[in-house]
């Protein structure tokens, strides 16, 4: 299917590898240019070089730290006409919350939250006027099924589903979209990180805690991170102008509830 969106172009954070280079790289496939950012070159220039030769789009490379001043308006400012915007970062770590200072809360606003809100501010007035722009939030699954161990990403990233609950329903009258996309378990870094861990405490081998983990999910596996950049990128369509502020769960069925 055509999305539609062929020539416009997006920003996508933290986009080197996981599910925002999945976003990426599913914009790049309907013919958007994209400028992705994240920390470390080598790798985000890898990202970038795999996209063009698998797309012939063009994409811009911006190094640096997104959840700073200087990294949002360095990556602002590389982008251009921004029509399409992808906010993701990073998770906190887990842990007890009775070990967590004010500095470790401050940090994970700073990451899940306020980053997003800032690039928010800086792009929706533009898409506005222009009568086009699609905002997407990679959030997480923990924001309809809180896990413990992650109060800092639980609070967090449900602080920007309730920021986003609240404006995107004045922008859609001039064709602006916001919504969520909520990952559950997909094979990504960030995921065989949290399962060596878990492994090693369990005295057991990654290959044993990935298996228990995938067939704990009904669909029986994780997700890979290109199926995440196609509902990404339907989010982003021309077709999909009528639907804003909604949170779209994408776990391979492990959530049980109704709602």
């Amino acid at each position: 299917m055509d999305l539609g969106i062929k020539g416009k172009k997006a920003l996508i954070c933290a986009a080197s590898k996981g599910l925002g280079k999945g976003c990426a790289m599913s914009l790049a496939k309907d013919g958007v240019d994209v400028t992705i950012t994240a920390r470390n070159a080598g790798p985000l220039e890898a990202t970038a070089e795999e996209i063009r030769k698998a797309t012939g789009v063009n994409v811009t490379t911006v190094a640096g730290d997104i959840t700073t001043d200087e990294g949002r308006a360095a990556a602002l400012e590389a982008a251009g006409q921004i029509d399409i915007l992808v906010n993701n970062a990073g998770g906190p770590p887990p842990g007890n919350f009775r070990d967590w200072t004010r500095d470790d809360w401050i940090a994970a606003l700073d990451a899940n939250m306020l980053t997003a809100i800032e690039l928010i501010k800086a792009t929706v007035d533009p898409m506005m006027d222009r009568k086009f722009g699609r905002i997407v939030n990679i959030t997480s699954s923990a924001v309809k099924a809180p896990i413990d161990i992650l109060g800092l990403s639980n609070g967090a990233r449900t602080g920007l589903t309730g920021f986003v609950a609240g404006i995107a329903r004045t922008t859609a009258a001039h064709n602006v979209t916001m919504n969520n996309l909520l990952p559950g378990r997909f094979d990504t870094d960030r995921l065989r990180g949290t399962e060596t861990a878990a492994a090693k405490n369990r005295g057991i081998s990654l290959e044993e805690q990935m298996a228990e983990r995938a067939a704990s999910i009904p669909a029986g596996r994780f997700g890979t991170p290109s199926e995440f950049g196609d509902a990404c990128a339907y989010l982003c369509s021309a077709q999909a102008g009528f639907v804003t502020g909604q949170n779209f769960l994408i776990d391979g069925g492990l959530y049980p509830g109704t709602f």
